[in-house]
């Protein structure tokens, strides 16, 4: 909408007065700020961004999650337990369209266009926002056959004896172990770091799966790839009594996005709809929690 110079000059006029200082030098040439007039601007437009920043967060919460939702997350992962729940989000959210993007690469975010990652581990320093949606479990496991034929391992100092199979992602073949707050002599929370051995190595903890389901060592797995087999008696949980690590952060399952003054809609509700599903201890640890209680 058009608005008359006259009726502006009458506003910043009006405005000089209220704040007894002069915004403007006016000569022939033109209109300049002065000092306080830079002042004053600088300050209005932060006000201002303020302001629609207040809009945009009341008026959100009303509106209808819609649009295209770019994911990315690593491949088993997404397997196992984010593809089998996309049919009941796709029915509960009609107007929002999924890219998802399954690798186990951590992916730039913000260079290749993805609205949110679903992530596994210790997150690294970054500006990136983070929410937890569950625990990351790790237990040593075995077959039947492997444990019969090598013995089952009594405390962590054991495994040192052991055919292990370690993920080649890894950092090294070193695995940490503190002893679970509810077993026995609970007081003792130093770290046993064990250092593995063992003529097999993998980049993929599927694959790192299924050879410890064959019987070829005993695996550091994660309880969301475990716990069917587990329940099925294809491996045993051995060292119970123990927690055990890869490194020294506290592991989660994380929901991350790129750091925004407002979250999208359709990324809340896909961040809201899998920290429903997956629940609070995660569904894949039932029947385990005995094993899992700290």
């Amino acid at each position: 909408m058009a608005v008359k110079t006259s009726t502006i000059s009458r506003y910043v006029s009006a405005l000089e007065n209220d704040l007894g200082i002069a915004l403007f030098n006016r000569s022939t040439r033109g209109l300049v700020l002065t000092e306080g007039g830079r002042l004053f601007r600088e300050h209005a437009m932060v006000a201002l961004q303020a302001l629609d920043d207040a809009r945009q967060v009341t008026s959100s919460l009303n509106l209808t999650p819609q649009g295209v939702l770019r994911v990315t997350m690593p491949s088993a992962f997404g397997r196992r337990h984010i593809v089998p729940h996309l049919p009941a989000f796709m029915t509960r959210y009609p107007d929002i369209d999924l890219d998802m993007v399954s690798t186990d690469e951590t992916l730039n975010m913000i260079e290749v266009g993805i609205d949110l990652a679903i992530r596994i581990g210790a997150l690294s320093d970054s500006s990136l926002m983070a929410k937890r949606i569950a625990p990351h479990r790790r237990i040593v496991c075995g077959s039947p056959a492997y444990l019969q034929r090598s013995s089952t391992p009594n405390v962590p100092e054991d495994l040192s004896a052991h055919d292990t199979l370690r993920l080649s992602l890894l950092p090294d073949d070193t695995w940490s172990f503190t002893r679970r707050a509810n077993a026995k002599r609970s007081s003792e929370q130093t770290q046993v770091p064990v250092q593995l051995q063992g003529r097999l190595r993998a980049d993929d903890s599927e694959a790192v799966l299924e050879l410890a389901v064959a019987g070829c060592g005993l695996a550091l797995l994660p309880t969301w790839l475990a716990s069917t087999a587990l329940r099925e008696g294809r491996l045993l949980h051995v060292l119970p009594e123990w927690e055990a690590r890869t490194g020294r952060a506290e592991p989660a399952i994380w929901a991350v996005y790129p750091p925004k003054k407002i979250v999208s809609s359709k990324v809340r509700a896909f961040v809201a709809y899998y920290a429903e599903v997956i629940g609070e201890p995660p569904y894949w640890d039932d029947g385990l929690a005995l094993e899992l209680q700290t």
